[in-house]
């Protein structure tokens, strides 16, 4: 994971001077707290992480470093469809999501068989895919024991 993380800083260090735009501490302290999120995180909750460790980091520095981490692709923005925006690094592995209507919990799968059927389709319609992300909604085994 080291070793990820230190070729993600680079790749940000880089996206960043070829857009002219300085690489500050602040937004360095913002892409390795965001790195080590366990869970989708949104803007507000990563503020209140990076301010922890920092409390000179603005909620609108949060916002563009992290506007900045979709634009270099080194993060998705990820709608849950619940009044909010979540991030998640987008290099570290793939994988889709299931999300329980109920008690919003998100479980994480790879499914070989459905990656291989989105090829298939891209290559019927010969359509070059660049990102996708799929979200399946129902109830979890959690909440359906508790009716």
């Amino acid at each position: 994971m080291e070793k990820n993380i230190a070729e993600i800083e680079l790749k940000f260090s880089e996206y960043l001077k070829r857009k002219g735009l300085r690489v500050t501490p602040q937004r360095m302290k913002i892409l390795n707290a965001f790195l080590r999120t366990e869970e989708h995180v949104s803007m507000e909750e990563l503020f209140l992480i990076v301010r922890k460790t920092d409390s000179t980091v603005g909620q609108v520095t949060v916002y563009r470093t992290l506007k900045l981490l979709c634009e270099a692709g080194i993060a998705s923005a990820v709608n849950f469809e619940e009044g909010l925006v979540r991030y998640e690094p987008r290099d570290m592995h793939h994988h889709d999501h299931l999300v329980c209507e109920k008690c919003g919990r998100k479980i994480e799968f790879v499914n070989e068989a459905i990656e291989q059927l989105q090829e298939a389709v891209c290559h019927e319609h010969d359509f070059l895919p660049t990102a996708h992300h799929m979200v399946l909604y129902g109830i979890c085994s959690e909440c359906r024991s508790k009716e």
